[in-house]
Order: structure tokens, then sequence, then C-alpha cells
């Protein structure tokens, strides 16, 4: 049995969630989230909750162990750009993007 969770339209760029999503793809729960705890970034903070939430379907909707439970994917996938403009000197302007992403989550158990 596989749950997936996601989160969408994270203010986060999926460059930056990369680095943290690489770090915990195929451990198991508890380890991924001890790794998460002691990272420093707020990537981190947000991979952790989606990570949690994963677990607590698992567990709540579909009666699994969640302790034995592994990522069995984890990726994230560019959102939307917000795109902005500051003005500059000589009536110029230059742009501001904003950058979001969205986080798929798997988990497995560890059987399968």
């Amino acid at each position: 049995m596989q749950v997936v969770a996601r989160a969408k339209s994270l203010p986060i760029s999926a460059e930056k969630l990369g680095l943290v999503v690489e770090a915990v793809r195929g451990k198991q729960v508890d380890q991924a989230l001890a790794v998460l705890r002691f990272s420093q970034t707020p990537a981190a903070r947000e991979v952790a909750k989606l990570v949690k939430s994963a677990m607590a379907s698992a567990e709540n909707n579909y009666q699994l162990v969640p302790s034995d439970m592994r990522i069995v994917s984890i990726f994230a996938n560019q959102g939307r750009r917000m795109r902005r403009f500051r003005a500059r000197s000589r009536g110029r302007v230059s742009p501001i993007i904003k950058r979001s992403s969205h986080i798929t989550v798997i988990l497995g158990s560890e059987e399968s």
C-alpha cells in the first residue's frame, strides 16, 4: 500500500527544496525526520510537515503502522511564478521573480 501526500504552492523555489529532498529519498520515515530535524534550512521544515502528514494519513485512513513506512518517492516540481517589477534608475525596470513549488511524497511499507 502506498500513501501519497502533496503540498502545493510553497513559497520556496524547487531548486532549494531539491537539496533537502535528495537527503531523505529512500530512507525510513524515522530516519528521514531525524535528518530533517537537524537541517538548518526552512525548506526542511516544510518537507518534515509533509512527511508527518503522509504518516498520519497512512495511520488513520489505511491503518498502517507508521514505523514500518519508508519514503518510496519524493520530488519537488516548479510551481507558479509571481512576476513583479521594480523601478530602477533612468526610467528602467528590473524583474522580480518569486518562485513557488509543489512537493509530492509517496510512502510505502517496508515489505513491498
